[in-house]
């Protein structure tokens, strides 16, 4: 009965490997018994959901039998006025990965590409496998997107160009330079989605504004799933040209985006004090585990987003394994190929402290030692 079963499947997903999200604080709580652990696997907001997004969130409970709002018209107005553009120019998904099958299956043909850097977002890779397309992958330089080369590796199939930035797992970011000089090079017959999910986050001051370039063929992504604290109620969005964004609405499901996503997102909005402390918590969050790294010895990117990549020089899975059974939940790099490296969250001052005792306690990583400083400086 199973060899029918796989005869049945599409042969294009069969030699995919399922996305593993980061593991769950109650799967752990499970398995080994532990009662206090924390979670810094996920990219998450360590200071949890705007309160006042909570209150809006339960006041709604009451109204569940109702479809929700299938054009999600306020948030969309809310969003339009905070960019500046045009309630057409907005759409809404379940989480932004919703949005990139969307772009996959309004824009990709039999025989047409994805083009994208490695390692990035695994999503990016398994939406275009799923649908039977092709991904070509661009090693990054110094963990960062080489949109160079990736210039380079563009053809007559190329039509999707997805560029995560930050990036995950790196934490790099390409500046405005380089994508200015990438975008003016680039045929008009190619879509370029840049992934900023992490955009919150960014201080730097050559982060490429890619608002100024919708005139092009551009999407942009982002999400309250990160700075906003609403990652369980799955929601993101993508900003692009009204007629891009036309199409991704022939291939969307109807109420795809449930009703209290959408009323948490809306408040989240109105809460600037919540982002401001959660933007604070990560600032301070990644000073304090620099310096903790570079006391150890341990080699990391710097990051634009809120988590760090580290290099534990040493079997990453065999290391995430020995911190799980201290509680801490980090994340393994073994799926991004990078079989000596951890990524950490950024959590509270309280969790970021148990981390460093808990990966001190590990390894042999416990004196000073220079370090060096890799990706975004």
């Amino acid at each position: 009965m199973r060899k029918v079963v796989k005869n049945l499947a599409k042969k294009c997903i069969l030699d995919i490997k399922p996305y593993e999200p980061g593991k769950p604080i109650e799967a752990v709580r499970r398995e080994l018994g532990l009662t206090r652990l924390i979670k810094l696997a996920s990219n998450e907001n360590p200071l949890g959901p705007s309160p006042g997004a909570v209150r809006a969130v339960k006041k709604a409970l009451g109204n569940l039998n109702r479809y929700p709002d299938g054009n999600c018209f306020y948030l969309k107005r809310a969003l339009a006025r905070r960019l500046r553009l045009k309630q057409g120019n907005i759409i809404l998904g379940n989480g932004s990965n919703e949005i990139i099958e969307l772009l996959v299956k309004a824009f990709l043909n039999n025989g047409e590409q994805i083009l994208t850097g490695w390692p990035t977002f695994l999503i990016y890779f398994l939406v275009g496998e799923a649908a039977g397309v092709r991904v070509v992958s661009v090693p990054l330089n110094n963990f960062k997107y080489d949109l160079e080369a990736m210039k380079e590796r563009i053809n007559k199939r190329t039509k999707l160009i997805f560029i995560g930035n930050p990036n995950n797992p790196t934490g790099t970011y390409v500046n405005s330079k380089e994508v200015k000089r990438f975008l003016e090079r680039i045929p008009c017959n190619i879509i370029v989605v840049f992934d900023e999910a992490y955009y919150d986050f960014v201080t730097e001051s050559d982060f490429p504004r890619i608002l100024r370039e919708l005139d092009r063929n551009v999407v942009i992504l982002r999400t309250f799933s990160k700075a906003y604290g609403l990652s369980g109620l799955r929601i993101g969005f993508g900003i692009a040209r009204e007629e891009i964004v036309k199409y991704l609405n022939k291939v969307r499901q109807p109420f795809n985006v449930n009703s209290l996503a959408q009323i948490g997102a809306l408040a989240a909005l109105d809460d600037e004090e919540h982002l401001k402390q959660t933007l604070e918590i990560i600032r301070a969050g990644k000073e304090y585990l620099y310096k903790e790294f570079d006391r150890m010895g341990l080699e990391y990117v710097k990051s634009a987003a809120n988590f760090i990549l580290v290099n534990v020089e040493s079997d990453g899975n065999l290391l995430f394994k020995k911190l799980l059974k201290k509680g801490v939940i980090v994340r393994d790099m073994g799926a991004y190929g990078l079989n000596n490296f951890i990524r950490v969250t950024v959590g509270l001052r309280s969790e970021n402290r148990r981390f460093i005792k808990a990966l001190k306690d590990v390894t042999s990583k416990k004196g000073t030692k220079a370090q060096r400083h890799k990706g975004t400086e």
